[in-house]
């Protein structure tokens, strides 16, 4: 069912239906905003990818900007629930900080690659002139970074990564790292290469 929590999203009269499925449309507009970023992208755009008539898009948004907010949420939910999925698979946290780079690195290759990460060019392209928009992405790294020394302090305390290693400064050269391979990904990296890198970055952990 779609979350329609979004404080983006226009009011609605109670017992109105909706006319679409609210998450699969975002999710086509994820993939405009990521390719063309959000200037560049108009609300004719929108409206084809997500296979909507203008109509329909106002009765759930006040405007672009509303669902772009949307998508961003949208975006950060479904990768961070597909992660968490990930994760569960792994034993140890040292396998669990391989699987979220592997994570990275497969979505950094290809066609996908190319498609860029929308926390990226957020923050390149708005989060200086938007401050609400600022505090998502702000949000958006600062978690990442803090499931990283998460999982480095399992590793620690589950013996598969050094009581040495300083999980704070190591946390945040890992999203450095993540974030970095999104950026390069957009040139059209192989998979190999990426994952490549996925596997130098273990050894910050030796």
């Amino acid at each position: 069912m779609a979350n329609v929590a979004f404080s983006s999203i226009a009011s609605r009269g109670r017992g109105r239906p909706r006319e679409f499925d609210l998450d699969a449309a975002l999710d086509k507009s994820v993939h405009v905003f990521r390719e063309q970023g959000y200037h560049a992208t108009s609300i004719a755009d929108l409206t084809e990818a997500m296979e909507l008539a203008s109509g329909s898009v106002y009765k759930a948004f006040k405007d672009k900007r509303a669902v772009f907010l949307a998508a961003f949420d949208r975006e950060g939910k479904r990768r961070g629930e597909k992660l968490r999925q990930l994760l569960g698979t792994a034993k140890s946290g040292r396998d669990r900080i391989r699987v979220a780079l592997t994570f990275i690195a497969d979505s950094s290759h290809g066609a996908e690659g190319k498609r860029g990460c929308l926390i990226v060019g957020t923050a390149a392209e708005l989060a200086t002139l938007d401050a609400e928009v600022a505090q998502r992405v702000t949000a958006a790294l600062r978690n990442s970074e803090m499931l990283m020394v998460d999982l480095i302090r399992q590793g620690q305390a589950d013996g598969s990564i050094p009581a040495a290693i300083d999980g704070k400064v190591t946390a945040r050269l890992m999203l450095c790292l993540l974030q970095g391979m999104r950026v390069i990904g957009k040139t059209g990296r192989k998979r190999t290469a990426m994952r490549a890198v996925a596997d130098a970055a273990m050894k910050l952990l030796s």
